[in-house]
């Protein structure tokens, strides 16, 4: 951290850090070179041309993503339960979007939690499965909004791998993600959800997946309600003493309360399954890694 000494001061003033984010996202590149079969995947996941075949060869040269993927693919989420057992049926059902997220998370160290946010993968997984959810209600496909929902918060685990002190004093003093964005952006002159879009931009995926972070803190814009009302879920579930903002403001009026109360129980239901999935962790009679390509 970069310090000030002032005339008359015993002890250097510290400052906010200097934000670059074109060395944030080199080190991304440099995470990437350690992770190569994920960084292809995220190359190469999006072109017209890869097949579900292909993809499976790729991916199976790594063994922790693959069970991951066969993990998810076999959750109730897909409602598939078992019936997963070869990795190029995985890729199907879970779609390539889907897969090209996983890599992404490998390959940016979403999966290491000494490295993240306090309570990062409990709120990654509510934004996901209520982004998933509600997705119908806003003309949006399910599997795209649990990607969002499980990339929202990529940028703020990259401000907390450049920044963690000063992170960690973010998340102290704002309970709320709302506040959390304004901190970021007084700290870093970037919130994280803007930081995100600009990662995933780079690596090529869709404005279906960029807008809604770039729109969120506009309630005029209906582009960014489901992610807002995906937040806002997450809150309710996961910040202590949270007070709850209307839905119907959040999302200019597309949701009211009641609909929410069947999006909170199926969160609560899901959550920690998509967690293992998502983060690889085995449970008792766990098959997901006999599976086949």
């Amino acid at each position: 951290m970069n310090v000030v000494p002032l005339p008359g001061w015993a002890d250097p003033v510290p400052t906010a850090p200097v934000f670059d984010i074109e060395h944030v996202l080199a080190s991304i590149d440099t995470m990437a070179a350690q992770r190569p079969v994920a960084a292809q995947i995220v190359s190469v996941a999006n072109s017209d041309d890869t097949s579900a075949r292909a993809l499976s060869r790729i991916l199976a040269s790594d063994v922790a993503l693959a069970s991951r993927v066969m993990k998810l693919a076999n959750s109730a989420y897909f409602g598939m339960r078992g019936r997963v057992t070869s990795l190029q049926f995985a890729v199907t059902v879970v779609g390539f979007t889907t897969v090209r997220t996983m890599a992404t998370v490998a390959l940016t160290d979403l999966d290491d939690e000494s490295r993240l946010p306090e309570n990062f993968w409990d709120v990654t997984t509510s934004l996901a499965l209520a982004a998933s959810t509600l997705a119908p209600r806003f003309g949006e496909r399910p599997q795209d909004s649990l990607c969002l929902g499980l990339l929202a918060q990529m940028g703020a685990a990259l401000l907390h791998h450049n920044d963690p002190d000063g992170y960690d004093e973010i998340i102290a003093a704002q309970p709320t993600f709302r506040g959390r964005r304004s901190a970021e952006m007084r700290r870093y002159g970037i919130n994280s959800l803007r930081l995100t879009s600009v990662a995933l931009e780079q690596w090529g995926f869709p404005a279906t997946l960029t807008t809604p972070l770039k729109e969120i803190d506009d309630y005029r814009a209906l582009d960014g309600a489901l992610l807002r009302a995906a937040f806002e879920v997450a809150s309710r579930l996961t910040t202590e003493d949270y007070k709850e903002v209307p839905i119907s403001r959040l999302t200019c009026g597309k949701l009211v309360e009641d609909d929410l109360v069947p999006v909170l129980d199926q969160v609560r239901a899901d959550a920690d399954e998509l967690r293992r999935a998502m983060l690889g962790e085995s449970t008792e009679a766990d098959g997901s890694e006999d599976w086949i390509i």
